[in-house]
């Protein structure tokens, strides 16, 4: 398990990291979500020992990761998918890196296959696409078949069947047990692939649970308005709906929670009750993450999918 215990770093005035405390669990994908600038990346690189906290602490099955033996045996973490030397070929990349971690030829050949790029294993890496050098970071990450894998931004650059193929790979390896942590600025982008997710917004932690639970946030309701108020009232309760007053400057309306509009619509003709507005106002996940980190002011607004029908 990946543990984030109390974890804060400062360059100079800047806090970079506040605070944070999470914990990732075996078993799941765990998506480690914030804009940009948010201290993913900072955060990573303290739990992998590249930067040194503050104050507080990361560890790695209740180890540091500097107190690991054979770490790359224990955890594949892929930070910067850029840094590979542009001359050597992908197959030699991977065999730069195989003595280290002691692993064969044979396993650079049958990780290349894994991530689809068998076919450019003897081409240089100067030439890959930002999508294949994604491909080759992911393949070194699992030069040792660790049971702990951090990815940082992994689909980018990646086009949409690479995603697919990325989603099924993660998915397949948290179906083995291992603790997947992977971060994104964008949760449409992994809200398909993560079961948990940590989101943080200006280094500090603004939501941890399953996606379920963030999901149980979005919502959608109706806001209806009618000349009489207390038939529609009536139609509401006979429905069994929950619903708010909303009603101003003399007019009487209401909100109306987990209803689509045509439904509201529908049963107000039923009942010969006038409606003057129906509206149905929609807050997608999206619009969940965006109001928690705080890239929106008001989230029921940005996802608006309206309609309205005048009487």
């Amino acid at each position: 398990m990946i543990s984030v215990q109390n974890l804060t770093k400062t360059f100079g005035s800047v806090r970079a990291v506040d605070d944070l405390s999470f914990d990732v669990r075996p078993g799941v994908v765990t998506g480690f979500l914030g804009p940009n600038g948010a201290g993913k990346t900072t955060t990573l690189r303290m739990l992998l020992g590249l930067v040194s906290p503050t104050s507080g602490q990361a560890t790695i099955g209740g180890k540091e990761y500097a107190a690991i033996p054979q770490p790359a045996r224990v955890v594949g973490a892929a930070l910067e998918a850029a840094s590979f030397h542009p001359g050597r070929t992908g197959l030699d990349h991977l065999r730069v890196f195989a003595p280290q971690v002691g692993v064969s030829d044979q396993r650079c050949r049958e990780l290349l296959d894994m991530v689809g790029l068998a076919d450019a294993a003897k081409r240089r890496v100067g030439g890959y696409s930002l999508g294949m050098r994604q491909r080759l970071a992911l393949a070194t990450t699992l030069l040792g078949d660790p049971p702990v894998l951090i990815l940082d931004e992994p689909a980018n650059g990646l086009d949409p069947g690479g995603i697919r193929w990325l989603r099924e790979l993660l998915r397949f390896f948290a179906g083995q047990g291992r603790t997947v942590l992977v971060s994104s600025h964008v949760l449409s982008e992994v809200q398909q692939t993560v079961d948990d997710v940590v989101i943080i917004a200006q280094g500090r932690l603004v939501h941890a649970s399953p996606l379920g639970d963030l999901a149980a946030q979005a919502s959608r309701h109706v806001e209806v308005v009618s000349p009489t108020g207390e038939a529609l009232k009536a139609v509401l309760d006979a429905q069994g709906w929950t619903y708010e007053v909303a009603s101003r400057d003399g007019v009487h309306g209401f909100r109306v929670s987990d209803v689509a509009a045509a439904q509201v619509g529908a049963a107000a003709f039923a009942a010969g009750v006038e409606l003057h507005a129906l509206t149905q106002q929609e807050v997608e996940l999206e619009d969940v993450f965006l109001q928690l980190t705080g890239q929106t002011q008001n989230v029921a607004h940005v996802g608006d999918a309206t309609q309205e029908v005048a009487a």
